[in-house]
């Protein structure tokens, strides 16, 4: 519930990874204007109870370093298990992985809201993959890819849409797949509600 004359800043953290410079300045602005600060469940930094008299300043000073912030029409960070080195069951460094995905897809403008990417670094699926609009985990062969899972009060698992799949593929049915979603929606909507269309771009494998 939003307290009166306060609000909620969040601060897009690719990967997962938190820059020491923001944390050092989201701890020093939260002491000055007594906020909360909350790491998110989509890996994101979430100042909670800003004063809306302090926002301006708030947003410029973490602006300087580097902060993008949470907005319509931006295109999902991934959220990511720690992956490759920092666990040893991970296949693949699922922070590489993800700022790839970025790096392709980042600068899209206007996608819809609801839609999510998980990014796993092996089977046990930590991320939630496939309870994830699109989700994504290595295998020692190859990616596999899910659509339309969800979680939530009725939680899904989505259509395994690709097996063994290189990484170059996995951006091409990223590209497919929100293409195809900006095509049947007007507005936010969640994957699995697509899943049933006669011309959903994938089959389960």
């Amino acid at each position: 519930m939003k307290i009166t004359g306060k609000t909620s800043i969040t601060v897009l953290l690719p990967a997962g990874r938190l820059p020491l410079g923001i944390m050092r300045e989201s701890h020093r602005l939260a002491e000055k204007y007594g906020f909360g600060v909350y790491l998110s469940t989509a890996q994101n930094l979430r100042l909670i109870n800003v004063p809306e008299s302090a926002i301006e300043a708030v947003r410029k000073k973490l602006g300087a370093l580097g902060a993008d912030f949470k907005g319509p029409g931006k295109f999902p960070i991934p959220r990511l298990c720690v992956g490759k080195p920092h666990c040893n069951l991970g296949v693949v460094d699922t922070e590489a992985v993800c700022m790839r995905i970025l790096d392709r897809f980042g600068d899209r403008k206007k996608v819809k809201g609801k839609l999510k990417i998980a990014v796993a670094g092996c089977a046990m699926c930590c991320s939630a993959p496939k309870i994830t609009d699109i989700g994504i985990f290595a295998t020692k062969d190859g990616y596999e890819v899910y659509a339309g899972g969800k979680g939530g009060a009725f939680p899904k698992i989505g259509r395994r849409i690709a097996r063994k799949a290189s990484e170059e593929k996995v951006h091409e049915i990223i590209e497919i797949l929100f293409d195809y979603h900006d095509r049947k929606t007007v507005k936010k909507q969640r994957m699995t509600k697509l899943l049933m269309e006669e011309d959903f771009p994938f089959e389960e494998v």
